[in-house]
């Protein structure tokens, strides 16, 4: 049984169709990539995804339950985590007290002390490098520190599944490599899914998916292991800028 299964879901702002007739299936361990170019419907999709919408047409299949309908706030009990593209700290809070409130509202929500969550914070944030920022204001830390930050915050939620929001946009090669290198030992630790939605960045495509899924004008083009989907030349001709259909989608 798939972790994450979508089935033909469709998700349309008026008369604008974002997400078009996609369905995905994502196993337990899978590292997946995410690509296409700007406005093909990728943060439709992990919005979906995560509950932040709902389709109008299509299901969304969890651990064999039909999630569909339900909200964010209770996905993230049930292992379903997410990164955004902009950061979204607790701007007052200390490096700390944010990366502890993924223990508080993740899968140990209701079961560990907020004692237990900041010893669970103390531990990725060491994984993630900010151990000598812990105590810090998280409005002070600079834009790469705030997505290593996120990225500690949502895997103190212990999810099975982890969406990540162009986690790796506007990083130097090297901390792309790094954070690249950390992801994949933290997959094979701990057993996520993760799922990380990229732009150009092929760098990190090529160092971290075993499977990349390019999407365009909110429909599926390719779905394939990442040198032959990346070596398609149906992706070939969408990243250059040549069409390869008709259509509108928001990303």
């Amino acid at each position: 049984m798939a972790l994450l299964r979508l089935e033909n879901v469709t998700k349309r702002f008026g008369g604008l169709i974002a997400v078009n007739n996609l369905s995905l299936e994502i196993q337990e361990g899978e590292a997946i990539g995410i690509v296409g170019p700007n406005g093909s419907g990728k943060t439709t999709l992990f919005n979906v995804i995560s509950g932040v919408f709902f389709p109008e047409e299509g299901r969304v299949i969890y651990e064999g339950k039909d999630i569909t309908r339900m909200p964010s706030y209770k996905r993230a009990p049930l292992g379903l985590g997410r990164t955004f593209q902009i950061p979204r700290p607790f701007g007052s809070a200390s490096v700390r007290e944010n990366v502890a409130t993924g223990a508080m509202f993740g899968t140990l929500a209701g079961k560990v002390s907020v004692d237990d969550c900041l010893e669970i914070a103390d531990r990725y944030i060491q994984l993630v490098g900010l151990e000598e920022h812990e105590s810090k204001e998280a409005l002070t830390l600079t834009p790469v520190e705030k997505k290593m930050m996120e990225i500690a915050r949502a895997l103190a939620m212990h999810p099975k599944l982890l969406l990540m929001d162009e986690a790796m946009a506007g990083m130097h090669p090297k901390d792309i490599d790094k954070t690249v290198a950390f992801l994949k030992k933290i997959k094979e630790e701990e057993g996520i899914s993760i799922v990380a939605m990229v732009e150009h960045i092929m760098r990190a495509v090529v160092g971290f998916a075993e499977r990349v899924m390019v999407i365009h004008q909110g429909k599926k083009l390719v779905d394939a292991p990442t040198k032959e989907a990346l070596e398609d030349q149906r992706v070939v001709d969408v990243y250059f800028g040549h069409a390869a259909g008709e259509g509108n989608a928001k990303g």
